[in-house]
């Protein structure tokens, strides 16, 4: 890669970090002022009853940051897999910036393995901070990958052992998240997390993403 080049990808990839902390930012406000119409006395479980209006009102607005963070990635990449790669880098960045902001506006969370309501599609997902912390690094890098293997002129293609591996670990972590039910949706205390589901699904996700990087480097670069 030329200095010409590796400034491009560079430029390229502070302009998506800076957009990712800006958003980062914006959803933490968003959230400092929820928790503070909901919980006057700070934030805890059993979850409190939320009238049906501000459901839908939360769920419409997590819908539509995801439009936002894929908007961005549509208008930076033009292959499916280097936009895929933008969208989980920008989506990684902006969900640590999201904790980063809410522990330097409200000192919230006290450690990594404080409980949050981490999404609401279907029901509330429930896991330590630590949980989306690490799937975001991972995403940062694998977005990173991406990015830099198609400003490359190269190309990524899965074979279908990393489709299982994907498919798998996401059904895993996504079990891991949605399983309490009690607690999401019937105001109980939660569950111990299953540590392991999140262990064996992030390790599935490399297993699938090294493998598929792998054979896409040794296969001659036709765009697919």
């Amino acid at each position: 890669m030329s200095k010409l080049e590796k400034k491009s990808l560079t430029g390229k990839l502070i302009v998506l970090a800076i957009f990712a902390v800006a958003m980062g930012y914006f959803e933490a406000a968003i959230v400092v002022y929820l928790r503070r119409l909901l919980y006057p006395e700070g934030f805890s479980f059993p979850l409190v009853p939320i009238d049906t209006e501000l459901i839908i009102i939360e769920l419409l607005r997590e819908l539509a940051t995801m439009i936002m963070l894929a908007s961005v990635a549509v208008i930076a990449a033009r292959k499916f897999w280097e936009l895929f790669g933008v969208f989980v880098f920008i989506f990684g960045i902006w969900d640590i910036f999201y904790y980063v902001w809410l522990k330097a506006t409200i000192g919230w969370p006290a450690s990594l393995v404080d409980l949050d309501i981490l999404f609401l599609i279907p029901i509330p997902w429930i896991g330590p901070v630590i949980a989306p912390v690490l799937i975001s690094v991972l995403m940062i890098e694998v977005g990173f990958v991406l990015i830099r293997t198609y400003h490359r002129g190269n190309y990524f293609k899965p074979p279908l052992i990393s489709w299982l591996c994907g498919i798998l670990a996401t059904g895993l972590i996504l079990f891991s998240f949605m399983r309490d039910v009690d607690a999401s949706l019937r105001q109980q205390m939660p569950q111990d997390y299953l540590y392991s589901l999140l262990a064996t699904g992030l390790l599935l996700y490399v297993i699938g993403f090294v493998t598929a990087y792998r054979k896409s480097r040794s296969t001659t670069p036709t765009e697919s």
